[in-house]
């Protein structure tokens, strides 16, 4: 029996994946349908756009529709972008109030500069990390989105990407690419402690860096801030690196912090942290 994996980007490109029989679910399903509402409430809190006022909005990835519908409901208009065919037939049978188009999110954003006042997306960026063709790189294809959603933003603007990283290297991958593109921002946390619940939100400007929206925790007594930032300036790797050693306590410190800053559940420094144990017998 082929073992069939836990990650959807695993069994092959998106356009494949999304098919009618996906599609459906995202029409009839109502649990699905509530996650997706949810995040794309929460990605919209988290552009912070002004109140009262109507924004025209860019939704990667956007399905279905379901994302597209809480925009519209909250009075803004948007224009979704999606590689999958059936996903957008079940969009426009729903009579979503948006522009659908079809096209690869690697390939770049085709709209002229300065279109949007904001963007988000729900569950499509982690698909970019993945090579279904030997003519697919993941860095060229992550940098190729990035640059052109840069370019098709008005400056000041953000985009808030909710994802699914894999690991925490996918994640410094994706952070690397949108800050080589000219993003600034970072990576906001949403329930860091709970397995079915945690969200990880790559939360981009345009413009100056401003302040990180804090993370959701369902623990108001944790003291420990769920947020990651990243700038355009430049840290040489191998002073970083230098007079390190390897599983020494400031090798284990330095990992442990780099963690953090990516979102990741840490278990608290000690004095014990980086001792070497003796063996058992």
């Amino acid at each position: 029996m082929a073992f069939r994996s836990k990650r959807p980007e695993h069994g092959g490109p998106p356009e494949l994946f999304y098919d009618k029989n996906e599609a459906r679910k995202y029409v009839r399903n109502s649990r699905i349908i509530d996650i997706q509402t949810k995040m794309a409430g929460r990605a919209l809190e988290l552009l912070c756009l002004p109140e009262g006022q109507p924004c025209y909005l860019l939704d990667i990835g956007c399905g279905s529709g379901l994302s597209g519908d809480y925009l519209s409901d909250e009075g803004h208009y948007w224009v979704g972008i999606d590689i999958s065919p059936a996903m957008l037939d079940a969009a426009l049978d729903r009579e979503t109030e948006g522009d659908l188009l079809l096209g690869d999110m690697g390939q770049g954003i085709p709209f002229k500069p300065g279109s949007f006042d904001g963007c988000i997306s729900i569950s499509a960026v982690q698909w970019l990390c993945n090579a279904n063709k030997k003519s697919d790189i993941p860095a060229k294809r992550l940098y190729c989105f990035f640059s052109s959603l840069y370019s098709v933003l008005v400056r000041g603007a953000r985009a808030i990407l909710q994802l699914y990283p894999e690991n925490s290297e996918q994640l410094e991958l994706i952070t690397a690419q949108a800050t080589k593109a000219g993003f600034t921002g970072g990576v906001v946390v949403d329930f860091p402690n709970s397995a079915k619940a945690k969200k990880f939100y790559l939360c981009l400007f345009s413009g100056p860096s401003t302040f990180l929206p804090r993370a959701l925790n369902e623990s108001k007594d944790d003291e420990e801030v769920q947020e990651s930032e990243f700038t355009s300036e430049r840290i040489l790797y191998g002073m970083a690196k230098r007079r390190i050693m390897r599983k020494s306590r400031e090798w284990v410190l330095a990992k442990k912090a780099r963690y953090r800053r990516q979102g990741e559940a840490v278990r608290p420094d000690t004095r014990y942290t980086g001792r070497k144990r003796r063996p058992r017998f």
